[in-house]
């Protein structure tokens, strides 16, 4: 097979993860700027002894390792549990009816409920109804009492609507073997196919998660690249295999 020694590289496309644990399709993760692998080796050398002057008799090296390494640009839910060794869970839209706090001025309530609706904020017995903009704040984290009629330390009842939402639990699991795919067209060599296969990747947790930034987030992720035992076969990989046109 001839051999294409033109081929400058600069590669775009779509990275696709499924967890080895579970039975399913491998899922795109959203738009990923680097994909990186780096693979270490270990020098050993014997020093020739036979002569003056010194020199190498013998070396070897031995690779130690192969590690992934990504950024990832969609902070969606999945993406985080994987990265922070949680669970991601939707919850449903509904509605709350009195549900108990205590009040204390420039104070923030954090509700059970994100992004609340229809908000009423009663004393607690009820009898008293406060209001909106005058007497407390309704925003996405909460409600926040404001300096007026509601007084430091008063109980009361918050009753309210919400829309369904995503939850990511951090720290709620170990880390995951997935299985990765490359599909990746090289921009600089007339959009020729790359398809890259790592066939066993342990995740690690990401080192930073950024949530107030000059610039969009990411999340940068590193994983060890694994041997898998059920690839066999003289020629045959049992860590990864890169595909390409000829």
């Amino acid at each position: 097979m001839a051999v294409q020694t033109y081929r400058p590289t600069l590669n775009s496309g779509q990275v696709y993860l499924k967890n080895n644990a579970i039975d399913g399709p491998k899922i795109a993760i959203g738009n990923v700027s680097e994909l990186t692998l780096a693979i270490s080796e270990e020098d050993k050398s014997l020093t020739d002894y036979t002569a003056p002057g010194g020199g190498q008799w013998a070396a070897l090296s031995r690779i130690t390792g192969i590690e992934a390494t990504m950024k990832l640009h969609d902070l969606d839910p999945v993406n985080l549990a994987r990265g922070l060794y949680g669970d991601a869970s939707a919850t449903v839209g509904g509605s709350i009816t009195d549900e108990s706090h205590t009040a204390y001025q420039g104070g923030l309530i954090r509700l059970t409920h994100p992004n609340p609706t229809s908000v009423t904020v009663t004393s607690d017995p009820a009898g008293t109804t406060y209001t909106a903009d005058t007497d407390y704040e309704v925003r996405a984290e909460g409600i926040f009492i404001l300096e007026g009629t509601i007084s430091d330390d008063t109980d009361i009842l918050i009753s309210y609507t919400y829309a369904g939402y995503d939850v990511v639990e951090a720290l709620t699991s170990g880390s995951g073997i997935y299985e990765l795919s490359f599909g990746g067209l090289n921009e600089a060599n007339s959009n020729s196919p790359v398809i890259v296969d790592i066939w066993r990747l342990q995740i690690s947790a990401t080192a930073s998660l950024p949530f107030i930034s000059d610039d969009f987030a990411a999340l940068d992720v590193t994983g060890k690249v694994l041997q898998d035992s059920t690839k066999t076969g003289s020629g045959t990989s049992k860590y990864f295999r890169v595909q390409m046109s000829a």
